[in-house]
């Protein structure tokens, strides 16, 4: 956010310029249900921020400046987003706002992913997805003071009558408290709940228009917008060529992995990679550890349009080895929620 307004700042006599950056928090604004009237709030605030980083140089000139800046662009956001929900609720099953989804099946798919599958409470058509699109889910859990809205990738192809997301149990670390909605999800949400869910939303969806060849990269629960690009790909053109690589740290981490192997033994055009941290006793992989350039180099084609999604780290150091082999950045596909430059500067 900080970064946008700074770009936004910087361009305010051409903003037409930053739309699509706009575009992208928009998508976000919208399937968070983000409204006009909230953007006073956040402007307060942000001036606040502004004024106690500048310290004695945030002089009434210069403080003026910028609410006159975020003025203009918060007019901006509230145009773009108001074009985006119209969209939303006016596609075929679409909607605005938050909409009652019941779980209809819940899967284990792995020792810390869950699959849920909803369907709408009232028996009404939904509206379809780009693969790679997210939905969010709004949940109060018991106890809580506040509701909670997280973003889980659609992790099927569009075309059912539910939608299926595939949600990664954030276990308390060292470091890290507890995920508030992944382990409610996992631990109390049967067949049967209720979880209040906005209409699918997102800018990275596969590029369907091509028949170049397709590289799909994943760690961990980054499979998920990866296995929804997989299923359409292979349904919608037979004809293009697929890899598909992912990297857990072991088999009990592996989610969806017969899915996937059942996939590759019907569709000759689909080539499957998986590598593995640590694997135990008796696990087959195709490389221990990390993926890594040589592990590229040997298994992908540079002209391919690229996709992957995982742990930052992971991105950074696919993303690094990737232009290592002269793929051109246009074909270099990542959902990444901060500047472009923190994926450069990150570690492996």
């Amino acid at each position: 956010m900080a970064n946008a307004v700074y770009a936004a700042a910087a361009n305010i006599d051409r903003l037409e310029t930053i739309l699509p950056v706009v575009k992208q928090i928009g998508e976000k604004h919208r399937a968070l249900n983000i409204l006009p009237e909230h953007y006073p709030i956040v402007g307060e605030n942000l001036l606040g921020a502004i004024k106690e980083v500048l310290g004695d140089a945030a002089t009434p000139e210069i403080m003026d400046a910028w609410a006159q800046a975020y003025g203009v662009i918060a007019d901006v956001f509230i145009g773009v987003e108001a074009e985006m929900y119209d969209a939303a609720e006016g596609k075929p099953g679409g909607w605005r706002g938050f909409r009652r989804f019941v779980v209809d099946r819940k899967v284990k798919e792995s020792e810390v992913i869950t699959s849920f599958y909803l369907k709408p409470e009232d028996g009404m058509p939904i509206s379809s997805y780009e693969p790679g699109q997210y939905i969010t889910v709004r949940i109060k859990p018991e106890g809580e003071m506040y509701t909670h809205i997280r973003h889980y990738s659609l992790s099927e192809a569009p075309g059912g009558d539910h939608y299926r997301i595939s949600v990664k149990r954030e276990d308390a670390g060292e470091d890290k408290p507890a995920g508030i909605v992944s382990t409610w999800l996992h631990r109390e949400a049967q067949v049967g709940t209720v979880l209040e869910v906005s209409a699918p939303a997102g800018s990275f969806t596969l590029d369907q228009t091509t028949d170049r060849p397709l590289a799909l990269i994943s760690g961990g629960v980054g499979l998920t917008p990866m296995v929804s690009m997989l299923e359409t790909v292979l349904s919608r053109q037979p004809q293009r060529s697929v890899t598909f690589i992912h990297a857990a740290i072991d088999g009990s981490h592996h989610a969806m992995k017969e899915h996937i192997e059942q996939l590759a033994a019907s569709h000759p055009q689909l080539t499957s990679y998986v590598v593995y941290e640590c694997p135990r006793d008796g696990e087959v992989c195709h490389k221990d550890g990390y993926i890594d350039l040589p592990f590229l180099r040997d298994k992908v084609d540079p002209q391919s349009d690229f996709y992957f999604c995982g742990p930052q780290p992971f991105m950074a150091s696919v993303n690094r080895d990737l232009k290592v082999l002269g793929v051109p950045s246009e074909r270099l596909h990542y959902e990444f929620f901060g500047p472009a430059g923190s994926l450069e500067s990150q570690a492996i």
